[in-house]
């Protein structure tokens, strides 16, 4: 059987982005982000103020849940620094990116031929750190990025900045539940890897990157959720010599895929 080759030349699947310069858009008012989700609209988060109800409020609350926008319940105070318009208890912020169905994502790679690898990040709310990953994942390879609907990075300017045009590039995924994500990536055939301090195997070991996988990095506050750490395959960590014990996330998310793309190259030369 001829092995598969780890690198193709032929192009990724690209979603649109808004170019780095081009400021996020602010939508304010209860109707206004009700047409926007009407129409179709990418948000990418929505604040709604607290004890507010009506059949206005409802009707966003339900139609942002059906496309996985995160909504958040806020004191008035907070939609004030947001803007100083009327807002009427509503803000919501337009996405930078187009999020990408993951189930496509994954048929496409298979499709082409390419081993699938695959970057999920839990709890990862720093937006230059996000940035940083985003970059590292773009230049290692990675198809795809995966990250909750909740608990996640705001993807706004500071985030397209740091990337360094890799948000541009590079396939983003929203999903709404990880544990279901995590199912339904080993029924299609990947290895999932978390990356933790607490891991009993060391990245030093024989530990093969070279199938299908996909790989966990989660906060530097709180780790990776210990549901997600049962699902994996395999647990491993980072060796340090120095008296620090922990790494910046998006320092350990390199280190992580250079090695990734360090077997598939030694596979690729070899065939």
């Amino acid at each position: 059987m001829e092995k598969r080759k780890y690198r193709d030349s032929s192009p990724r699947p690209r979603t649109f982005r808004k170019e780095k310069s081009e400021k996020i858009e602010m939508i304010f008012g209860l109707r206004p982000i009700l047409e926007a989700l009407h129409a179709g609209k990418v948000l990418e988060r929505i604040f709604l103020q607290k004890g507010q109800r009506n059949s206005v409020t409802t009707d966003i609350t339900e139609l942002a849940q059906q496309a996985n926008v995160p909504i958040a319940t806020v004191p008035v105070e907070k939609l004030d620094t947001l803007t100083r318009k009327n807002h009427q208890g509503a803000v919501a912020f337009l996405s930078a990116i187009t999020y990408m169905p993951l189930d496509n994502i994954v048929v496409n790679i298979y499709e082409r031929g390419k081993t699938p690898l695959l970057l999920i990040l839990d709890r990862i709310t720093d937006v230059r750190n996000f940035g940083s990953i985003a970059r590292n994942a773009e230049c290692m390879g990675v198809d795809a990025i995966i990250i909750p609907s909740r608990g996640a990075a705001q993807i706004n300017g500071d985030a397209l900045k740091t990337s360094a045009g890799a948000l541009n590039i590079i396939p983003v995924c929203r999903e709404p539940n990880l544990k279901d994500t995590l199912n339904y990536l080993q029924q299609s055939g990947m290895q999932i890897v978390a990356c933790t301090e607490k891991a009993e195997h060391s990245l030093t070991e024989n530990i093969d990157f070279t199938g299908p996988t996909a790989i966990i990095m989660g906060s530097e506050e709180d780790g990776i959720s210990p549901e997600y750490l049962k699902k994996a395959d395999v647990r491993l960590k980072i060796p340090m010599a120095g008296q620090i014990g922990s790494l910046n996330v998006s320092v350990a998310s390199g280190i992580v895929l250079f090695e990734v793309l360090r077997q598939r190259l030694a596979v690729e030369k070899s065939s």
